[in-house]
């Protein structure tokens, strides 16, 4: 059976994520690599990571968007007070992984930090198959995920995972895993109400996780 690999909030950490795919034995003609969102912002090098995701879609990946691609797309389009909203949650990094002269928020120059925004403008907000939802922050529980406002899939959070009881799990990212367990720990999230958590914090120096399916097999790695 083929494998499906689900990673969520790499934030910037592109040496973290190459890692992450190398423990999984990642290969693009036998696996479905699920991506989760939260591309940009905090890390070092989220120009370095939405490289790398643009050609893993090419070769079959599936992307979605999370809400700090969102926020970054916004401040692109110049939306009122996005750009300094952005900057709030971990602007300043990404932007000076395309300019490294940028000292506060403005919007890089060069092409491929627009050619980056175009890539996010196209990207879904979930996916479904039989059995599962794949979403960045959680689904609205009782609202078909099809009907439910982009805006809630990558902004969600305890309104999702405290009283969701759909019959499909949801394996999502967005909250990080030490928030959903009583006594924290970054660890995969396996809730009881068919959830699963796969945030592993790397955003605040924590790890990466990796999801398996059907088997579930967890891949972890942690920041140095």
């Amino acid at each position: 059976m083929k494998r499906t690999l689900v990673i969520s909030d790499i934030h910037g950490e592109l040496e973290l994520f190459e890692e992450l795919l190398q423990q999984a034995g990642y290969d693009a003609a036998e696996d479905q690599l699920i991506l989760l969102g939260d591309y940009v912002d905090r890390g070092p090098d989220s120009r370095g990571v939405l490289e790398r995701v643009i050609e893993l879609k090419k070769l079959g990946a599936i992307v979605l968007s999370g809400n700090h691609d969102a926020m970054m797309l916004a401040a692109a389009k110049g939306e009122p007070a996005a750009l300094e909203r952005w900057a709030r949650n971990g602007a300043i990094p990404t932007l000076q992984s395309y300019d490294p002269s940028i000292k506060e928020a403005g919007l890089p120059e060069t092409d491929i930090f627009w050619n980056h925004v175009a890539f996010i403008g196209e990207l879904g907000f979930f996916h479904e198959t039989d059995d599962t939802i794949f979403v960045h922050a959680g689904v609205q529980p009782g609202t078909p995920v099809q009907q439910t406002d982009p805006y809630i899939l990558i902004w969600i959070r305890e309104e999702f995972y405290e009283a969701y009881e759909g019959e499909k799990t949801v394996v999502f990212g967005h909250t990080p895993a030490f928030l959903l367990r009583p006594g924290g720990g970054n660890d995969i999230y396996f809730g009881g109400n068919n959830i699963i958590g796969i945030d592993g914090g790397a955003a605040y120096g924590s790890q990466l996780n990796c999801l398996e399916l059907p088997s579930r097999k967890r891949y972890f790695v942690e920041k140095p």
